[in-house]
């Protein structure tokens, strides 16, 4: 089944409702950045890999983080 989302409709230029939204832009942190996520709170990235994931020293425990980075703030 075949979702009814947004993405793959176009938009014809006499529509009267405006066009979506632009996508934000991924974050790109490098390393020893200070971040802050909302479920670890406070951290420093410790690793970069290429495709997107960070590796996260929250302190207590190390974390990867996969993009898009919704909830990984940096300071």
């Amino acid at each position: 089944m075949k979702s009814s989302g947004s993405a793959g409709r176009r938009r014809l230029p006499t529509s009267p409702f405006p066009p979506p939204p632009a996508a934000p832009p991924v974050q790109e942190f490098v390393l020893d950045d200070r971040v802050t996520h909302d479920k670890y709170g406070l951290g420093q990235v410790v690793g970069v890999e290429p495709g997107g994931a960070v590796l996260v020293d929250f302190g207590t425990q190390k974390v990867k983080i996969l993009s898009p980075y919704v909830k990984l703030f940096k300071l």
